[in-house]
């Protein structure tokens, strides 16, 4: 038993989403090798049949940052790729269907900031991911919109993909390159940082592809959702939520920033079968 603001709760040891950590390291060696064929062909070597492939053409991101450039003439943004125009519409697709997977599953940066929670973790037990008073948070979730207006703006208006001097992602996997820009390093860097102490800092307050994607969990198809009449309401669930949401106050997860980790499900935390699930139908 520990307690946490106030409340007693028992908690229970975590079962893996295996096949979670299976597909994020897929899609985070996958993303690595195609930043450091792209270097290698650059200089003359690497693997010729993946020339097409770069940091930009893999982001869907990118292809938000086009799309009101597209519309209105038919041209993409400089640096802007089809490809990633066609991954957005995949990744919003999937996340009507099933909410932000591309956040909680996809994402290398996200990955990333996991892993180095970890370490938090192990630092300051119970109180990792805490440390961030509840009316500030609640305030800073909000940033990543104004984010998102502020990069769109630019964008639309500069032409260019202005983002990528500030953007942790491209830094993460170039900051080898001349490319990147000290703002984007020294951004990746605090994001790192604040991850020994918050979980997911970058995801919860400044990402605008995640603030696109959040959206969606006001009417995604598959749902989060809990059975009242089941729950123990020891809090395990929220506890071991990434994004500090209180599932067991909550019928169906529709907050903003759900990334659809399944950590607080009955596969994974919920001592009991069928309490929170991930379904598209109702849960008695």
């Amino acid at each position: 038993m520990v307690t946490v603001f106030g409340k007693r709760i028992r908690l229970f040891r975590p079962r893996s989403i295996w096949i979670r950590k299976v597909v994020q390291w897929f899609f985070f060696l996958l993303i690595a090798f195609i930043a450091i064929n792209h270097t290698l062909l650059e200089s003359g070597s690497g693997f010729a049949f993946f020339s097409s492939a770069s940091l930009h053409a893999v982001c869907p991101f990118g292809g938000v940052e086009t799309l009101y450039t597209f519309i209105a003439s038919g041209i993409f943004v400089k640096k802007a790729h089809a490809a990633s125009l066609v991954l957005a519409a995949i990744v919003m697709l999937l996340s009507i269907l099933f909410g932000p997977v591309f956040c909680g599953w996809v994402c290398p940066l996200g990955t990333v900031q996991e892993w180095v929670g970890k370490l938090g973790q192990k630092f300051f037990k119970r109180r990792y991911n805490h440390f961030v008073p509840a009316k500030l948070d609640n305030v800073l979730r909000y940033a990543r919109y104004a984010i998102l207006v502020w990069v769109l703006y630019v964008t639309a208006v500069s032409g260019e993909l202005v983002f990528e001097a500030y953007d942790p992602y491209f830094a993460l996997f170039n900051f080898w390159s001349a490319e990147v820009a000290p703002t984007a390093l020294a951004i990746l860097v605090a994001t790192l940082l604040l991850s020994v102490f918050v979980e997911r800092p970058w995801c919860k307050y400044a990402c605008p592809y995640g603030a696109v994607l959040g959206v969606t969990n006001l009417f995604r198809v598959f749902s989060i959702k809990r059975a009242a009449s089941t729950c123990k309401a020891d809090g395990a669930c929220s506890i071991m939520c990434p994004m500090n949401i209180p599932v067991d106050s909550v019928d169906v997860v529709r907050d903003h920033q759900c990334i659809s980790c399944l950590e607080c499900t009955s596969e994974a935390i919920c001592p009991v079968a069928r309490t929170v699930v991930f379904t598209s139908g109702s849960v008695k």
